[in-house]
């Protein structure tokens, strides 16, 4: 994980490079905030630490310029000076976090994990779509809020890509926005459970667990003695029945989340949502849905769910040309995307052919998950790779997985 640390004196910048010294932190110690802007444009990263008062530039400018650069950038701003005006300022601009000079070493490290973690698993996006217009959905809704005032572990029941994952994810937004929150596959863990590192990481937030009715015996045994720890809000989704004693743990609170066609009213919603947000990545207008496309949408019995609708609206962004859909012919409810890739950035043969490499592998494994289902052991199988090699790759390359 790479840190910016942008600190003008020099003693103090040292002083700061030795307390990081055997952290989790690759840092990038500079003095001059414009060498620090030139060091974003150059590489990603993760966490910035910024005085506020800098030659040349100030630590606010500073992090406007940052944020602009690497939106998802984690920052903590640090003075002794700063008036609350300029605090307020910050936090308007992205900042995360302020650390009045001087401090203890151990609050600057302790401040730099909690920010680690909320680079590592960052709390979703109180804006994700949440489209509750149908009955069945604000059935769940007002589960929802009322399973917020408690703390108790919550299974989401439901068929594969309903939104089990996007369930749990509104229930974190509403019981504490700010806190870590990380997914992972059952499946993929091994006979020590949820491996210590990642408990540590989502500490004080929520953890789901993807397809609980699949975690191996050993795995199950490990999470149940691991749900026993403090500090920590368990969730998870599963399509059949987990084995009785995880389900006498989970069973608490447990939430069904229907398939579309069980919530037909939220379908054009969901879908002109999906297509509004493809079309702005795509860097194009999202075209009008005529009587004939809208009634497909309403008649396709989508298996598949909202992954089905959302590759759909992917699809139909990506290659329906005009301002009108009349109707989804050529696109097809179930086609796959042909495989078409994007030049790389300017650089060596070596580094462009790894670039390119990189895109196929990432539209491979998104074609071999679509087209299981989402069931993660069959892509495995299909793609002659084991459950948990799979999931790293999947996550490697930001790939949902959860159902």
């Amino acid at each position: 994980m790479r840190l910016l640390l942008v600190e003008d004196k020099d003693s103090f910048r040292r002083l700061l490079e030795q307390a990081l010294v055997g952290s989790p932190f690759e840092v990038v110690a500079l003095g001059d905030p414009l060498e620090a802007l030139r060091a974003l444009e150059a590489g990603p990263f993760d966490l910035l630490a910024t005085d506020l008062r800098l030659p040349g530039l100030t630590g606010l400018e500073l992090i406007h310029r940052a944020k602009r650069l690497q939106p998802g950038l984690r920052v903590v701003l640090m003075s002794a000076f700063a008036e609350a005006r300029d605090i307020v300022e910050a936090m308007q601009a992205g900042a995360d976090d302020f650390l009045p000079k001087p401090f203890e070493l151990g609050a600057f490290l302790a401040l730099l994990d909690r920010l680690r973690a909320l680079a590592s698993a960052p709390p979703p996006s109180p804006q994700e779509p949440w489209v509750a217009a149908s009955p069945a959905l604000k059935e769940l809704d007002a589960a929802l809020r009322k399973a917020s005032e408690a703390t108790v572990p919550v299974l989401f029941l439901g068929p594969r890509g309903a939104g089990k994952g996007r369930a749990a994810r509104r229930l974190h937004v509403l019981r504490h926005p700010k806190a870590p929150y990380l997914s992972l596959a059952s499946e993929a863990l091994g006979p020590e459970g949820v491996p210590d590192s990642q408990r540590r990481l989502v500490a004080g937030g929520s953890l789901f667990l993807q397809g609980l009715d699949l975690a191996g015996v050993e795995a199950g045994e490990a999470i149940i003695r691991q749900m026993e720890e403090p500090g920590l809000r368990w969730m998870a989704g599963a399509i059949g029945a987990p084995g009785a004693r995880l389900r006498e743990r989970f069973g608490v609170l447990e939430l069904r989340v229907p398939g579309l066609r069980e919530r037909r009213e939220d379908i054009l919603p969901l879908f002109r949502l999906c297509l509004e947000r493809a079309c702005q990545r795509e860097g194009r207008l999202s075209p009008q849905l005529d009587r004939a496309s809208e009634r497909e949408l309403l008649e396709h019995p989508w298996p598949g769910n909202l992954r089905e609708l959302e590759a759909l609206a992917l699809r139909t962004a990506r290659f329906h040309r005009g301002p009108v859909i009349r109707g989804f012919r050529d696109l097809g409810l179930a086609e796959q995307d042909p495989l078409i890739l994007g030049w790389p950035g300017e650089g060596s043969l070596e580094t462009m052919e790894k670039e390119i490499l990189r895109q196929a592998e990432e539209r491979l494994l998104r074609r071999a998950l679509e087209r299981s289902g989402g069931d993660l052991p069959k892509a495995a199988e299909a793609l002659e790779l084991t459950v948990r090699v799979l999931g790293q790759r999947l996550r490697d390359h930001g790939i949902p997985i959860e159902g």
